[in-house]
């Protein structure tokens, strides 16, 4: 269906903006960050999150550390780099654009109810 599609696109064009600005708290591990953007209501599973990890980091956006756990193996824990932090600057500006130009779109919009009868 087209609506879905257009959905889904639209959460996957934000997806990379959020986790980004997730990790530019400090050092945070992936479940953190899937429990961060579920509370979001973005809703992210470790097979969708783990290869865009590593795509940032790839990317140069992100570096991670090793850290010991009491309940059980060593844990990656994930920052930001300085080029990270400054392609994050970068999305900040273009959402604000793009968030301007959405609420300006839908401004004095008029949705006419197919439910209801004009009469």
């Amino acid at each position: 269906m087209i609506v879905e599609n257009t959905q889904t696109q639209m959460r996957k064009g934000i997806l990379e903006y959020c986790i980004l600005s997730i990790i530019s708290r400090g050092e945070i591990y992936a479940s953190d960050i899937i429990n961060e953007l579920t509370k979001a209501k973005l809703l992210v599973v470790e097979g969708t999150l783990y290869p865009l990890l590593t795509r940032l980091k790839n990317n140069g956006l992100l570096s991670y550390n090793w850290k010991e756990s009491t309940s059980g193996p060593p844990r990656k824990y994930y920052v930001l780099s300085p080029a990270g932090l400054e392609v994050l600057r970068r999305l900040d500006s273009t959402w604000e654009e793009l968030s301007y130009a959405v609420k300006v779109s839908l401004e004095d919009r008029v949705i006419e109810k197919t439910s209801q009868k004009q009469e």
